[in-house]
């Protein structure tokens, strides 16, 4: 012993530098040995609910159910697994003495490897390693590494790599993947018995074929209950139960309840992990994503009948902008009908659903109160004529009714009025970021559907409105300016929700028009029952309003409250139109029924601060002027610009009080003076056929000169518009059609007396339409009454289009 000891001095004294160096190399090797990231296999793409549930899941590149891995391990797993596997798990350096000299032991006295000796630790390093072979060489290898994995990382992240990367039996790798396609539930919910069948799977993972190895499997999962019993960890009469709790069939089918939205997740993120996918947890409510996706299947099985094949989703949370529902389409029919399509962030033909914005912006610049009179007549715009739905006029309404009823004569015309540019920069402002046209490119045809946007930006929109109402009291009238920012679907963590800046500057929208907005949408007529809602306590005050495009292709219905906004689409992806496809008949009803499933607060509260009474005619709807009956109104930042009322005027009558008169024909003392609501002819031939009460002009007395009369023309053309270019088809008989000209005077007795190109065709009376057909070129068509007034109108006949 003594020669040894010298002899070993000798050779280190001899040979100390080498020694040194070697013993540093060693040391260096050993502390890089281990790689930065052990795993390097391609992962599933996973999405979770706000509560960290499944909500569908990817197959990996690899075809392998490989999740990503979790925090923590559930307790009952990581118990069943250390009793199993490694029961000195928690004390040992990576490696088992004690565990390899009893592996060692079982081998000698079986004459063959029945035991390896491999803690979790080691096992996590072969997984890690998979392409290795495992010869005693390897496994030396091994054990350096997983003590040299004790040192990097904690035993609860081994555990939880381990529990990531062992296999399950099939294409099943992990203990999440396992969970749910053995037992459909979380790993955090397994018992006693589920978590010992899947405890000793990695290491007979083939066990787990269904119809074979059943009474193995069974043994093995009783024998681990067993230890778990004797090592205190359960007691005895959950062994009990836990033996008579079956054991797993064939695999379940995992979750699917948001398809769509969990396709856009991996798409968004295959880039960013380098075509490994991830686990995204999101803002959705799992429950109440399933309830609405049940709910559009049932809606979608009526619709079909009508060969309408589609529905879309969307429910935002207004107050933490983020989305609880995403449903891109009804998924699981019996044909395809491309339900694969997502149709959330597609653009689609707006239809109406634009027109509660322009409404908004009316109100904040002055256009418009909501009582303002707005022209409803045939409108005639550069060969653009807008119907109405109904194909009938009103002559004149109010804004807020307009709104209500969706008309589209009037909303083009306040489009007209308010500027075509200024609208389209407002809806960019609001974030509709598929209007990528100019304005002229889309021109007045913008507010009925000639623009695309997305049930994304247009709900996220109408969110902004409603939070920008929720925002303004308890920001003491100060804006914040990402109001109107797009919805979260990523579960915020502490550390990234953003503070909010307040903003002194002129918001998106005020407040005040937005209140107003929202209180004309929750007067919008509801589908089916819901019409008379107002008479129960329970009914929900919801602002809502619909949108159908050209064509019938597309059915839009958005609905607002305090606390949710909802966005449906109805119709087919392929863009086939379909008779009866309109917002209130297909979506209307598919918006209640969602909402039905959702609590809210009562109402917004109306955001008085911003707010002044103002003095308005009772009958425009303009500002009151003297001889206007009065009515008040509470209007926000936009009623400094109100127009003064123009139709109400100062006239004087005869003593009979039936006859207008002036100082031609009635002496002052004579006359009364009277306040009249007058509209123009054209107007007024619309209005008085649905307001009995409206009074017309009385006519000017007979004995008084017409040079002298203050009144406004007294006939008006309705059709041709002033240098129209009229295109006259030709019939099925060959003969070429005749053109419907009308115009409407003051007094409805009256005669017209109808001339073109100076010769006289005829007169007419009560009714003033005629059938002519004038030859190609242009015209001038001329209208005279009988007491010598008259109206001029050139026109342009560019012939014959066959039908």
């Amino acid at each position: 012993m003594k020669v040894l000891k010298k002899s070993f001095y000798f050779f280190f004294k001899t040979h100390r530098k080498k020694t040194f160096f070697l013993a540093l190399c060693l040391l260096i090797t050993y502390l890089f040995c281990l790689p930065s990231q052990l795993f390097h296999t391609p992962l599933s793409m996973v999405l979770e609910d706000r509560n960290g549930h499944l909500l569908g899941a990817r197959i990996a590149a690899d075809g392998q159910w490989r999740f990503p891995a979790t925090d923590k391990v559930p307790e009952r797993f990581a118990t069943a697994l250390t009793t199993f596997e490694d029961r000195r798990f928690y004390q040992h350096p990576g490696i088992d003495p004690i565990g390899i000299g009893r592996a060692i032991q079982q081998n000698l006295k079986n004459k063959k490897i029945v035991s390896g000796g491999s803690t979790l630790t080691m096992q996590t390093i072969r997984m890690s390693r998979n392409k290795k072979s495992r010869s005693v060489f390897q496994k030396i290898i091994e054990a350096i590494l997983a003590t040299r994995m004790e040192l990097t990382y904690s035993k609860s992240e081994i555990l939880s790599l381990y529990t990531a990367n062992a296999p399950f039996g099939g294409n099943v790798v992990g203990l999440n993947a396992a969970s749910w396609r053995y037992y459909g539930k979380q790993p955090d919910q397994l018992s006693w018995a589920e978590a010992a069948t899947l405890a000793v799977l990695p290491n007979s993972p083939g066990l787990i074929h269904p119809g074979r190895n059943r009474n193995a499997l069974r043994a093995k999962r009783n024998r681990l209950l067993e230890r778990l019993v004797a090592d205190g960890k359960i007691d005895a009469q959950t062994l009990e139960l836990s033996l008579l709790e079956k054991l797993p069939e064939k695999p379940l089918p995992l979750p699917n309840l948001a398809p769509h939205l969990l396709e856009e997740m991996r798409l968004q993120t295959i880039h960013k992990y380098n075509d490994q996918q991830a686990q995204a947890k999101t803002t959705i409510n799992r429950g109440l994503q399933k309830q609405v996706n049940d709910l559009l299947k049932r809606h979608q099985q009526n619709l079909s009948g009508n060969g309408i094949h589609n529905l879309a989703a969307l429910v935002l949370d207004v107050e933490k902008n983020e989305v609880v529902v995403y449903t891109g389409n009804v998924t699981g029919t019996e044909q395809d009908h491309q339900s694969a399509v997502n149709i959330i962030p597609a653009p689609r033909s707006t239809g109406s659903i634009l027109k509660p914005f322009l409404y908004a912006f009316a109100l904040d610049d002055g256009q418009i109160a909501p009582s303002t009179l707005l022209s409803d007549v045939p409108l005639y715009l550069n060969g653009y004529r807008p119907e109405n739905y109904h194909q009938s006029y009103d002559g004149m309404v109010p804004a807020k009714r307009a709104l209500a009823r969706s008309l589209n004569v009037p909303m083009v015309r306040l489009l007209q009025d308010y500027g075509l540019e200024k609208f389209h920069f407002g809806l960019k402002k609001l974030n509709l970021q598929s209007i990528r046209q100019s304005p002229s490119h889309y021109g007045l045809t913008l507010i009925l559907g000639g623009a695309e946007s997305s049930l994304w930006e247009i709900s996220n929109a109408y969110a902004g409105m409603a939070r920008t109402l929720n925002h303004f009291q308890p920001n003491n009238g100060r804006y914040n300016l990402e109001d109107f920012n797009q919805a979260s679907l990523i579960a915020p963590s502490a550390e990234n929700r953003k503070t909010i800046d307040l903003q002194n500057e002129s918001p998106v929208l005020s407040a005040a028009a937005c209140w107003h907005t929202l209180e004309t949408m929750r007067t919008v007529e509801r589908p089916n029952t819901e019409g008379e809602w107002e008479r129960f306590g329970s009914g929900k005050k919801i602002a809502w309003k619909t949108g159908t495009s050209f064509g019938f292709r597309d059915a839009w219905a958005v609905g607002v409250t305090p606390r949710y906004v909802v966005g449906v689409w109805a119709g087919n992806a392929d863009g086939e139109g379909r008779p009866g496809l309109v917002g209130v008949k297909a979506s209307g009803p598919v918006l209640f029924d969602i909402f039905a499933l959702l609590k809210s607060p009562n109402w917004f509260t109306p955001p008085l601060d911003e707010m002044r009474a103002v003095a308005l005619c009772q009958q425009s709807g303009l500002r009151a002027l003297r001889d206007c009956p009065v009515d008040t109104l509470w209007l926000g930042p936009g009623r400094e610009r109100l127009a003064p009322c123009r139709f109400h005027q100062r006239i004087h009558l005869d003593p009979t009080q039936k006859y207008r008169v002036n100082s031609a024909c009635q002496t002052p003392r004579e006359m009364h003076p009277a306040s009249w609501f007058v509209l123009p002819p054209i107007e007024e031939f619309y209005y008085r056929n649905h307001h009995p009460a409206y009074r017309p002009l009385p006519p000017m007395h007979p004995d008084c000169r017409m040079a002298n009369n203050p009144t406004t023309t007294q006939i008006q053309l309705i059709y041709p518009p002033s240098g129209a270019k009229i295109i006259v088809p030709v019939d099925l008989d060959g003969q070429l059609s005749k053109t419907i000209f009308r115009a409407t005077h003051r007094e409805s007795d009256k005669k017209i007396f109808w001339h073109l190109n100076q010769t006289y065709l005829g007169s007419t009376q009560d009714f003033h339409e005629l059938a002519l057909n004038p030859p190609p070129g242009k015209h001038t068509l001329t209208l005279i009454d009988e007491s010598g007034e008259q109206t001029v109108r050139s026109f342009e006949i560019l012939g014959e289009v066959e039908n």
